[in-house]
């Protein structure tokens, strides 16, 4: 069978968010186990799996090295760009997913815009994140039962930047990851805000570029800087841009993609 590794949220190779891809020929899903396997297998923050419905439907599903999880974006983001390189799709497909239809249309310069569905924001007492974190909360969220992130704002870019935190209280915490965000500290450095994102629970420490983080993240910073249309910069060593247009209970996720590893899959 064959697998990829493509990196996503990046136009050249080894920058980005590098998922799993596996795209079936079966109108089934294999056993769960097994997708759960070569997922740990992969060791990659996720590693998505995609069969045909029929015409530009697709059924999708995305597991870490631990478990399966209801909403990603770099991996969906991967998927799309594997079946424009194998000519299945054309500039539109459609998965059926544990979050519903999402979306991913391909422009002609081959950047790819997800729709998904916004992350409803619901003010959290942060009970012992700055500890976790080894930084102070100015604020923090609750991201909702789909994502199940707790999303926290500190002072400023370079806060974010210098975070060290300590995963296994991380891990503790009542969620599936931590996003942590402030404003940029130069708005005309070409993005609105960074992240990061850590989820040690799920078995991915630091997500380098974590698409599903911006559904929570596009409604607060769009709120903050009264622009629907902004660009968030995922600050972990690999780094990767997100463009985001929030559009009512939708959200437009863009970004590039490229094949680092293409092989065959043996066991």
């Amino acid at each position: 069978m064959r697998i990829r590794i493509v990196d996503a949220f990046t136009d050249r190779p080894f920058g980005g968010n590098p998922a799993g891809v596996v795209v079936l020929a079966t109108d089934t899903f294999p056993d769960e186990a097994w997708m759960q396997r070569v997922a740990a297998e992969m060791n990659l923050a996720e590693t998505a799996f995609a069969h045909p419905r029929g015409g530009q439907d697709w059924a999708l599903r995305w597991f870490t090295p631990l478990c399966e999880v209801n909403l990603c974006g770099h991996a969906t983001l991967a998927m799309a760009h594997a079946l424009v390189e194998d000519k299945l799709i054309g500039d539109l497909v459609a998965f059926d997913s544990r979050s519903g239809v999402l979306t991913a249309a391909v422009a002609g310069d081959g950047a790819i815009t997800l729709d998904f569905p916004v992350s409803p924001l619901t003010p959290a007492e942060p009970v012992g994140v700055a500890e976790a974190l080894g930084a102070p909360v100015l604020a923090a969220w609750e991201t909702g039962p789909a994502l199940g992130d707790l999303l926290v704002e500190v002072a400023d870019e370079q806060t974010v930047r210098d975070l060290r935190p300590d995963l296994a209280k991380v891990a503790a915490l009542a969620t599936r990851g931590v996003i942590v965000t402030a404003a940029a500290a130069d708005p005309s450095s070409g993005y609105d805000f960074v992240s990061r994102f850590f989820g040690p629970a799920v078995g991915v420490p630091e997500d380098p570029v974590t698409g599903s983080a911006h559904t929570a993240l596009s409604p607060l910073w769009a709120g903050r800087l009264g622009r629907d249309d902004l660009v968030g910069l995922q600050a972990s060593a690999r780094s990767g841009l997100v463009r985001t247009a929030l559009r009512g209970d939708r959200v437009e996720l863009t970004g590039r993609a490229v094949t680092v590893l293409d092989g065959t899959l043996h066991a």
